[in-house]
This record gives structure tokens, C-alpha cells and sequence, in this order.
């Protein structure tokens, strides 16, 4: 198992096969996005738009698991404390309305670290009290249509208000461009989560370059 390393959020890229076009593979994005030198990456595969099926979720994951460790960066599964265990997941990360933290902490503490979504100053200080998470997720710092059920935005305001009050290393995810990347690293955040941004990029290396510079 990878231990968790504040360092590890600073290219942090979140992606299932609901993100990719039709021409796109997952494995072939992931794989492109590990030898541009992402530091962190989310299996998150989600939604009508997946493509998988329960069968070969598990077969993807446990192969970009593989390539995640080949790489030596962290493998998250979002939100399936099941699938964390059977692919020996190094994260889990899990929001305010999916499983309750308390008990994913409980059910996966000693065996991966975990991430929380915050996106508020109430969720931040309740999230402070609680021993066993690794770092939060803050999001939307900008407008996304990466997620449906996303959070208002907090801006960059925002996101230097959360860092300022949080006990753990922040991560800024939701709509970031590479323009804004510095402007996300201002606010003290440890670095910024992406989608579209890579999976999308017709140059993974630039942009991952461009996150890791910022």
C-alpha cells in the first residue's frame, strides 16, 4: 500500500469512463496521464454515462490499480468501500452524502487512507473533529459540468477560507483551467483535482507539467 503524502494531491486526476469521449479508452487515458506524472488518481466511474458493468469495473480497476503502482502514485476508488477492499486500494474517497465517513474510517482505516468532500465551512470544522481522514476535497473552486449533483461554487475566496480553517491538507477540484492553476495553489490549497482538464487535453504532458509547476 502507497501511505499518503500531502505532495500526492498536487496533480491529482479523477477520471471513469463516463468523462472520455467515444474514441477514448480509460486504461490508454490513465496510462498517458501516469507517464505525464500525475501524483494521485480517482477511479470514479459513475452515472448513465459509464460504461462498464459491475464484472468489468472490477477488472479495470484492478488493471489501472496495477499501472497506478508501476507508476508508484496512489490508487482512489470514489465512494465503493467493496471494490476498495477487492482491488487493495491505497484511498478511498468518499463525500458528504455517500457512505458515512465514521464508518468507512472504521471499516477501511487500517487498510487505506481516506478523503473527504468538503465544500463548507459547517462540513470543514465537523470534518476537523473527526480522527482518520487524510485530507479534504473542495469543491466547485469554478463552474463544472463534470458533475450533476455538484456543490455551489466557493471561488478562490472560498477555497482559501476552507484551507485557512481546515486541520488537513485541502485539494481544490471543479472546473480548474490551467490559466487558474497558480491562482488555486495561492490560496494555500496542496493542489488541484481534475477531469476534463486532462481527460479532454489533446496534451496530458503539458498540462500535468503545468499542475506539478504550479
Amino acid at each position: 500500500m502507497i501511505s499518503f503524502e500531502p505532495s500526492m494531491l498536487k496533480a491529482y486526476f479523477i477520471c471513469g469512463t463516463q468523462d472520455l469521449r467515444p474514441d477514448q479508452d480509460l486504461v490508454e487515458t490513465v496510462q498517458t496521464a501516469l507517464r505525464a506524472g500525475i501524483t494521485a488518481y480517482q477511479f470514479r466511474d459513475k452515472g448513465a454515462g459509464s460504461t462498464l458493468t459491475p464484472e468489468t469495473r472490477l477488472t479495470v480497476a484492478k488493471r489501472l490499480k496495477d499501472l497506478c503502482h508501476l507508476a508508484y502514485v496512489p490508487f482512489i476508488v470514489d465512494d465503493d468501500v467493496d471494490l476498495a477492499k477487492r482491488v487493495h486500494a491505497d484511498g478511498i474517497h468518499v463525500g458528504q452524502s455517500d457512505e458515512g465517513v465514521q464508518s468507512v474510517i472504521a471499516e477501511m482505516g487500517d487498510q487505506a487512507f481516506i478523503g473527504l468532500s468538503c465544500s463548507n465551512e459547517t462540513e470543514i470544522k465537523a470534518a476537523n473533529a473527526i480522527e482518520g481522514i487524510a485530507y479534504y476535497g473542495s469543491s466547485p473552486v469554478f463552474p463544472t459540468g463534470s458533475k450533476a449533483d455538484a456543490d455551489p461554487v466557493i471561488g478562490l475566496a472560498g477555497l482559501q477560507h476552507l484551507v485557512e480553517l481546515a486541520t488537513r491538507p485541502v485539494v481544490g477540484i471543479g472546473g480548474i483551467t490551467v490559466d487558474q492553476l497558480p491562482a488555486v495553489i495561492q490560496t494555500g490549497a496542496a493542489g488541484s483535482s481534475v477531469i476534463s482538464m486532462i481527460a479532454g487535453s489533446s496534451d496530458i504532458g503539458g498540462v500535468v507539467k503545468a499542475m506539478k509547476e504550479a
